[in-house]
């Protein structure tokens, strides 16, 4: 065979490559190498909690404990309330029977088995202006729990131990309340023996020249000087007339007294709507801390 023949007879050889082709393909390998490593340090780094790029999961750990410090704190706070109102109670428990504004030796004059009281105190022991305050009890010995309270007046010249007929003053201590009356017929519910009477009607004008009427609507007779079971216009006065009489609860006529002791008309419907004769009921008065 012939040199061209053997020419003729061998394959054919591929021709050769540029080498720009085969350096195209070792860019493209290196750039999908390195998008790989990229990509596979992404997700790493996605997932270490120590880096991650959304700080709310770690925010939402931190919060768990600041809410349950905060409701610890709260039930300390909680549970102090509660203690201070307990000690308040017991505090208010343990006055002697309930009453403020008088003084033991006042206390330990109220009939044991009373169980309504009412309490006027006078501003100072020389001022005209007091306070009356209705208490109640459960039962003989118990304690006192105050229910209602007004603005009062008293006599002109205030308070006295050893009141004298004229003095202006109001006698100081511990009276019963027996009896009741006055221009009115009784308000609904009145227990106390009640005596209506147009004898209830005052005559002049008042210390500071104040007009009187109405006054008498209703009374309620202090036992200061007095018999005790009997209408309020009863003229008799045992201790002797050098120390008057006629000393009364009964409504205000917007000035100080000659030794009564004034409320608001309503008051006055309300104690003798409420005053019951089986309770024993008295009333203390004098100044603050008497």
């Amino acid at each position: 065979m012939s040199q061209h023949d053997r020419a003729r007879s061998r394959p054919p050889r591929r021709p050769r490559k540029p080498r720009a082709i085969r350096r195209t393909r070792r860019v493209a390998l290196a750039a999908v190498l390195g998008l790989a490593t990229f990509t596979a340090g992404w997700v790493y780094v996605a997932q270490d909690p120590d880096k991650a790029a959304d700080p709310r999961p770690q925010a939402r750990a931190d919060a768990r404990p600041q809410a349950e410090d905060r409701a610890a704190r709260d039930a300390q706070r909680a549970a102090a309330a509660q203690q201070d109102a307990r000690r308040a109670a017991a505090q208010q428990a343990a006055a002697p029977q309930g009453l403020t504004g008088v003084s033991e030796q006042t206390r330990a004059r109220i009939p044991a088995e009373s169980r309504q009281l009412i309490l006027v105190t006078g501003k100072a022991p020389d001022s005209s202006e007091s306070t009356a305050t209705f208490y109640t009890r459960p039962a003989a010995g118990a304690d006192w729990v105050r229910t209602e309270s007004w603005p009062a007046r008293n006599g002109a010249k205030g308070w006295s131990t050893e009141r004298e007929y004229g003095d202006l003053t109001s006698p100081m201590g511990v009276f019963a309340l027996t009896d009741a009356g006055g221009l009115l017929p009784e308000p609904p519910g009145t227990r106390l023996p009640y005596d209506r009477n147009n004898g209830f009607v005052p005559s002049g004008l008042g210390v500071n020249g104040e007009s009187l009427a109405g006054s008498f609507d209703y009374v309620v007779a202090i036992d200061f000087n007095r018999r005790p079971g009997r209408s309020p216009l009863d003229p008799v006065m045992p201790d002797g007339e050098d120390k008057g009489g006629n000393i009364w609860l009964h409504v205000d006529h917007d000035g100080p007294s000659q030794g009564c002791v004034g409320i608001p008309k309503a008051a006055m419907q309300k104690v003798l709507e409420t005053l019951d004769p089986a309770a024993r009921p008295v009333i203390v008065m004098g100044p603050e801390g008497f």
